[in-house]
């Protein structure tokens, strides 16, 4: 888990580059706020520390990275966006006698895509505030020449998520921008290519739809052991 001096510290980092890479208009959201959904869970994740698997060919996340916007106006255009951004320049390994994770040295470069745009964009700020904004087609991948607009990330390297919503403030000209950030200390997590803490492993089984079929055979694994037991 990360203090928040050093997720403050990594922000401010980042915000320093031409995140936009257009001309910045006046400040009009400043009564726009934004929610994450699942907060619970995602809470319950990252107090065990959590992993999400990374994949050459890309794996979703889970939780789901979901938010609810209030405060845009309702007919001007946006468009929302992540932005992948590492807490740390150093390298961990999860020591098991410890059950935590501790650093091993210097992380690799940080090389790849790291900006997600959310497929609807530009839309309304109408429709955006309607309903839940899921980011569930977005998927990490440890593959530094992927061509699929995945999210390129280093494995057992730690990193969070800025959330970015861009006011067009032109219809006819998108260059001209507003942009406002949003972080959460709870969406914090370890690249890793396999799972390392058991309790991230089983939360997993236990609170993901898709992981259904991990269950049954568990489920099945437990009923032959038991009549095993009875021989």
């Amino acid at each position: 888990m990360t203090n928040n001096k050093e997720l403050k510290f990594s922000i401010d980092k980042i915000l320093s580059d031409d995140f936009g890479g257009g001309k910045k208009a006046k400040n009009t959201m400043t009564n726009v706020t934004v929610e994450l959904e699942n907060s619970e869970l995602w809470k319950k994740f990252y107090e065990l520390g959590t992993e999400m698997i990374v994949t050459k060919s890309g794996r979703r996340m889970f939780p789901v990275l979901q938010i609810k916007i209030k405060g845009l106006e309702i007919k001007k255009k946006y468009s929302l966006s992540l932005k992948f951004f590492l807490m740390s320049t150093k390298k961990y390994r999860y020591s098991f006698h410890q059950s935590k994770w501790v650093t091993c040295g210097v992380g690799e470069e940080n090389v790849g895509s790291k900006i997600f745009i959310h497929p609807d964009s530009p839309s309304s700020g109408n429709y955006w505030m309607k309903h839940i904004i899921s980011f569930e087609k977005l998927k990490l991948t440890n593959n530094v020449f992927d061509r699929n607009g995945h999210i390129v990330v280093n494995s057992m390297q730690k990193y969070n998520v800025l959330f970015t919503i861009i006011a067009h403030h032109d219809d006819n000209n998108f260059h001209e921008i507003e942009e406002k950030h949003f972080s959460f200390k709870e969406t914090e997590f370890m690249a890793v290519t396999a799972y390392q803490n058991h309790q991230i492993t089983q939360l997993k089984i236990e609170r993901n739809p898709f992981a259904k079929g991990f269950r049954e055979i568990e489920s099945e694994l437990f009923i032959k052991k038991d009549i095993l037991d009875l021989f």
